[in-house]
């Protein structure tokens, strides 16, 4: 019997098998099969939220649970869309489709190197400095592209509605995730005293702008090499992308900050804007952010926002 995917319908469903090697692996060599990938060797990646897989040198292979549809297409399109489009390479789509169960998959080329979050200690400060300028240029260059070949599965459909859904559960989103006081009571006043901007100039944007989504080839320059992982790609306010730059690249970094709006060719957003975006962001996590970088001696969300989005020096 050809072995399958498990049906899987929830994020508890696939946590609880994301681990299991000796169920995930044979299915995922069955599809290499199918695909004529006979005989390279295969390695599951360690981290992750769903199963990914080196294939031979050069492939990755990305799993899909069913209830993950939308997110294969969006990134298998998106990848399709930016080839050869960015100063940064991005993957090139290799193959995608429905395998078992309900599962898609999404084959593309691999980029070569480390992840900057790896390599970041290792770099000098010049090279810290390159590896912002050229994100930036990246980041630029992927809000002046045409997305409109994209709408039919990139959305939201309405930027504006969506940020009053966002709005709508912001409070019960921050406390599932295990914020507390005194900054959660804070999270209602801060958004409604922040003005989002209820039209704007729209892009396509990558949502998770971070170190650990770029790659650098450390015997070759140490240049930056690709940006990858766009399944959670959204057509939005651009300024909803700044919200991961600051927080996962320059990391409260006046200075490397400052350095990406220059890079990018804009003035710096208002970093009360940026943290209601973060706050609002699908993927948003404040515990996290106030575990991982610097925090102010007052507890409040406006003293945050200057020192997590701010560029001028205090």
């Amino acid at each position: 019997m050809r072995p399958m995917l498990p049906t899987v319908d929830t994020y508890a469903e696939l946590e609880a098998i994301l681990s299991d090697e000796a169920l995930l692996r044979p299915a995922a060599l069955d599809l290499c099969d199918q695909l004529g990938l006979v005989g390279l060797a295969l390695r599951r990646f360690d981290d992750g939220s769903r199963p990914v897989y080196a294939v031979g040198g050069d492939m990755v292979l990305k799993l899909y649970p069913p209830f993950e549809t939308a997110a294969a297409v969006t990134e298998a399109r998106v990848l399709a869309h930016l080839w050869g489009q960015l100063p940064l390479p991005t993957p090139r789509l290799l193959a995608t489709d429905e395998c078992h169960n309900g599962w898609r998959f999404v084959l593309m080329s691999r980029l070569l190197g480390l992840s900057v979050h790896e390599a970041w200690p290792r770099l000098t400060s010049a090279e810290q400095d390159r590896v912002v300028t050229e994100t930036a240029r990246t980041l630029a260059a992927l809000h002046a592209m045409d997305f409109k070949p994209l709408t039919d599965v990139v959305g939201p459909s309405d930027w504006s509605s969506f940020l009053r859904r966002r709005r709508g559960h912001a409070l019960e989103h921050h406390r599932h995730y295990g914020a507390t006081e005194p900054w959660l009571s804070q999270i209602p006043g801060f958004l409604d005293s922040v003005p989002l901007p209820a039209s704007t100039q729209l892009a396509l944007l990558h949502t998770e702008l971070m170190r650990e989504h770029l790659t650098i080839d450390m015997r070759d320059g140490r240049r930056l090499t690709g940006l990858f992982d766009f399944e959670p790609a959204l057509i939005g306010d651009p300024a909803y992308d700044f919200v991961s730059v600051g927080l996962f690249i320059t990391r409260g970094d006046r200075r490397l900050l400052r350095r990406f709006y220059e890079a990018y060719g804009r003035a710096p957003h208002d970093p009360d804007q940026l943290l209601a975006y973060a706050l609002l962001h699908v993927y948003s996590d404040l515990p996290y952010y106030l575990r991982e970088l610097p925090t102010p001696a007052e507890p409040r969300l406006d003293a945050l926002a200057e020192l997590w989005f701010g560029t001028e020096e205090p």
